[in-house]
């Protein structure tokens, strides 16, 4: 006789899947405990997560995950709720589809919760304010078992207001200068710009621009924190220096026309997104300016994109990885054990700077000889 440790593996034997899938359109846990060799109890403890007397092991709940990813199995949330059991569902909203950025958050989000057996419902809150009005109650129509917040949401009031409300527990991230209401995980803007800064002056550049791209929101974060850096250390920047864009390539390519046209135009350019940073460096091209020789510029995120750039682009790398990661593990804990606090409370990671072909020296600091330290990427 089995045991929850073994699987209890069915005597018949697994069933091989391509025959499984010819069975039944509507895969079942029956299903899936026939592919995977074992009891149906045995796949409804894995795929609920549910506590066993005799700890299943890791092999047995492996086969089981890959079944019913094989199959298409697809938990039913309203069948779910009504046992009172998890869903396996968590419930992302969305700050703006449109943005590379979060193209890329998505993605690392789905992943996340796969490898924990969770699905991911998506809501989006980009647009007019009312668009956002009934998004929670249609993510709990679904019975998720937990909310992301992905970026701000201060335009968006009575979604917020729904949010705080929510039977669910809920988790920010990337929540810019916004007021701290939900357990939150976040990035450190102020040292990914510092540390760019910090680059860009060793390699000898004092006349350092700032590109901002606007964002929804309340996100001055990155702005303010040039704005500082370079009041301690130059005294301010000069006027028309930091230059307010949309958040697009056409926003960028604008701001460095913009500063080119300067009496002093600047030696290196610093922007707060990619997205912004690649409309600079085509700007550049199209203005006969060549990067890095006469122009340096640096963005910030590391989308996929950085590195294809001509020339690569320097960028500080946002760790999506790790944000999306611990945002999930928290959102899980959270659902799994009422108990637990939801009180306001962030957990912060640092970016990092990869240096690229986008920076070098300026040319009075090459022919100065000003030599360059060695940076670690």
């Amino acid at each position: 006789m089995g045991t929850e440790g073994s699987g209890e593996v069915d005597p018949r034997g697994a069933e091989p899947l391509a025959k499984q899938r010819q069975s039944s359109a509507v895969p079942t846990m029956r299903d899936i405990a026939r592919v995977a060799g074992v009891s149906q109890s045995t796949v409804s403890r894995v795929l609920n997560d549910a506590p066993t007397r005799v700890p299943i092991a890791a092999e047995t709940r492996e086969r089981v995950m890959v079944a019913a990813r094989e199959l298409g199995y697809r938990p039913n949330p309203h069948a779910r709720s009504l046992r009172g059991a998890s869903t396996m569902l968590i419930g992302a909203v969305v700050r703006d589809f449109s943005d590379p950025f979060f193209a890329t958050v998505i993605e690392a989000l789905a992943v996340e919760a796969m490898a924990r057996g969770y699905n991911i419902v998506l809501g989006h809150a980009h647009g007019r304010v009312d668009e956002g009005i009934a998004l929670t109650s249609v993510l709990e129509t679904r019975h998720t078992d937990a909310i992301v917040m992905l970026g701000d949401m201060q335009d968006q009031p009575r979604l917020l207001d729904d949010l705080r409300h929510s039977a669910v527990p809920v988790v920010a991230t990337w929540q810019g200068t916004s007021p701290l209401e939900f357990p939150t995980v976040d990035v450190d803007e102020r040292a990914g710009i510092i540390a760019g800064l910090e680059y860009l002056i060793d390699l000898g550049h004092e006349r350092i621009a700032f590109v901002s791209g606007l964002l929804p929101g309340d996100n001055r974060q990155r702005q303010d924190a040039f704005t500082e850096f370079i009041s301690d250390r130059f005294g301010g920047a000069p006027d028309g220096y930091v230059q307010p864009a949309d958040n697009s390539l056409a926003g960028g390519e604008a701001a460095l026309r913009a500063l080119l046209d300067l009496d002093e135009p600047p030696t290196a350019v610093m922007t707060s997104t990619d997205l912004v940073a690649v409309g600079v460096l085509h700007a550049a091209y199209s203005l006969g300016r060549t990067v890095p020789d006469e122009l340096s510029v640096v963005g910030f995120d590391d989308l996929l994109l950085a590195a294809h750039t001509v020339p690569a682009l320097t960028t500080l790398r946002m760790p999506i990885a790790e944000i999306v990661n611990e945002s999930v593990e928290l959102a899980v804990a959270l659902a799994r054990d009422p108990g637990l606090s939801r009180a306001p409370r962030t957990t912060v990671f640092k970016p990092t700077l990869v240096v690229r072909q986008s920076t070098g020296r300026p040319a009075t600091a090459r022919s100065t000889g000003i030599r360059r330290r060695n940076v670690a990427v």
